[in-house]
């Protein structure tokens, strides 16, 4: 029996899920887990990261059991970004919870960075604006909050990574602390221009290079697997990549033109360009990947409450207690029965806004309001500011030199909605390429995985991409849009005046 299957996870913020690939690239089993976060406080958002190990472990391994261990010959892995954990190098044991994506518990510090006039200097340096969503300022609050946690990352006894480099190392029993340039491109302490560990960053950090990852290649080994239950001795990880890398990478390899925006609980806005030099002030600069031959370097906008607000608009409407087929169902159908939403915007600055406005200050709010508004006209709204969001990291791409916009290369959960597709089609004015594999990100990691398996060049991956349905913009609709999009624009304005008070 030839050993013909990459299994590639994909752990996310909602799902761990895995997924192997034949030698054809077709999907021939799957595994996926529920995952929760856990808000603490206003702005606290966190997971267990052994709950994620455990989750992401149970999913490979049963898809081992679909196709027969004796087929398996690489693991792969693509992972929710920015996300930090810290852990015990003797016992791989957490210091804490991990603090996700999401979370914006260091805004005050991130605030005072700015302050300082330090943002112009760590955009240069790294390609990331100052804000709480990067990894930095997280690992220096978890070193922060436990007694001399910093001393002990001095001495190499703590270790503080990305997703990515907390499986591998419960994959490898410890052997390999590693993580992949896509995910040392998110934590605000790579230099861009060096592909290393920023000397200045982890000083005004204050993060121990000691206690830092080795970074590698997205394709290429990582190391193997060892002292797990249900997982085989000896499987290479051959591939590591962020979420939303991974997709942009399976969606058209970073082919000029192709904009991918992945619609998860967040969205990624990723266009890929030559230079890892951008004067966008609200955009990051960021590394796609390393294929194994060349760093990709990618132009993104973040944004974190889409799928998500969505999510909250059907809890708060009573929605959710549907179950999931009529969930889904409703959310096609509502936006569509309404012919407007009445005047109403929602703006889901939940934990604050992203790109390209960066205001962790800002508050959500529903605007404009009045008395014929119905749950289909707050939902229409809800599905609405997705595509408004897109499209002002759009507007913002535009400004860089090397940006190209052919068509928007769309993938996750919410694009299954037909509705939804077309609006951001006709909004924007250029074909939306939806890909209806669900399991994009991890089909990206798989493939980067296999050109390290089979020693080929990238392109010779082109074979595998999964097709893609078209939504054609429809000229007229998007001139009509304009005005809509304009009002969204006021909207924003509203939400980052708004101050929370106390009591």
């Amino acid at each position: 029996m030839s050993k013909d299957i990459v299994i590639a996870l994909d752990e996310g913020t909602t799902n761990a899920k895995a997924v192997a690939l034949d030698a054809q690239g077709n999907v021939v089993a799957k595994s996926a887990r529920p995952l929760t976060i856990q808000t603490p406080r206003e702005g606290w958002v966190e997971q267990s990261g052994e709950a994620l190990l455990q989750a992401s472990l149970a999913v490979i391994s049963e898809v081992i059991a679909q196709v027969s261990p004796e087929r398996v010959a690489a693991l792969a892995i693509s992972n929710q970004r920015e996300t930090a954990i810290g852990w015990y190098r003797a016992s791989g044991l957490p210091l804490g919870p991990a603090i996700t994506w999401q979370c914006s518990r260091t805004a005050d510090f991130c605030h005072a960075l700015r302050e300082q006039g330090q943002d112009a200097k760590i955009k240069a340096v790294t390609g990331l604006p100052v804000a709480p969503l990067f990894s930095a300022s997280k690992m220096r609050w978890l070193l922060n909050s436990l007694p001399n946690s910093r001393g002990l990352a001095e001495q190499g006894e703590i270790c503080l990574g990305t997703i990515d480099s907390w499986l591998l190392w419960h994959l490898t029993a410890g052997e390999s602390f590693c993580c992949d340039y896509s995910n040392a491109s998110r934590t605000q302490l790579l230099n861009l221009n060096t592909a290393d560990w920023d000397a200045e960053m982890l000083t005004l950090f204050q993060i121990p290079r000691q206690a830092l990852p080795e970074i590698r290649p997205s394709s290429g080994l990582f190391g193997y697997t060892k002292g797990l239950d249900a997982i085989p001795e000896g499987i290479p990880v051959l591939a590591m990549i962020g979420d939303s890398h991974a997709a942009l990478f399976a969606h058209g390899l970073g082919a000029a033109g192709c904009v991918k925006a992945t619609y998860g609980t967040g969205s990624s806005v990723m266009a890929p360009v030559v230079s890892a030099q951008c004067d966008v002030k609200s955009l990051a600069t960021t590394v796609a990947w390393h294929d194994g031959e060349r760093l990709v370097y990618g132009l993104e906008g973040n944004i974190p409450h889409t799928g998500d607000a969505v999510a909250w608009m059907a809890e708060s409407t009573g929605l959710s207690e549907l179950p999931e087929a009529e969930l889904a169902q409703a959310l096609n159908t509502l936006p569509a029965s309404v012919e407007s939403t009445l005047g109403v915007y929602f703006v889901p600055a939940l934990t604050g806004l992203g790109a390209p406005w960066w205001d962790e200050d800002a508050r959500g709010l529903i605007h404009g309001l009045s008395r014929g508004v119905k749950r289909a006209h707050l939902v229409r709204a809800a599905l609405e500011s997705i595509t408004y969001q897109i499209a002002d990291v759009v507007v913002a791409m535009r400004q860089h030199g090397d940006f190209a916009l052919k068509a928007l290369m769309v993938d996750g959960g919410p694009t299954r909605n037909d509705w939804l597709m077309q609006y951001q089609a006709d909004l924007l004015g250029c074909p939306v390429m939806r890909s209806d594999v669900p399991e994009l990100s991890a089909m990206g990691a798989a493939l980067l995985a296999r050109k390290a398996l089979l020693q080929i060049d990238t392109e010779q991956l082109r074979q595998y991409l999964p097709e893609h349905a078209t939504f054609t913009p429809d000229a007229q609709r998007h001139d009509r849009l304009q005005k809509r999009w304009h009002d969204w624009q006021s909207a924003v304005q509203l939400a980052r005046t708004q101050k929370t008070q106390p009591g």
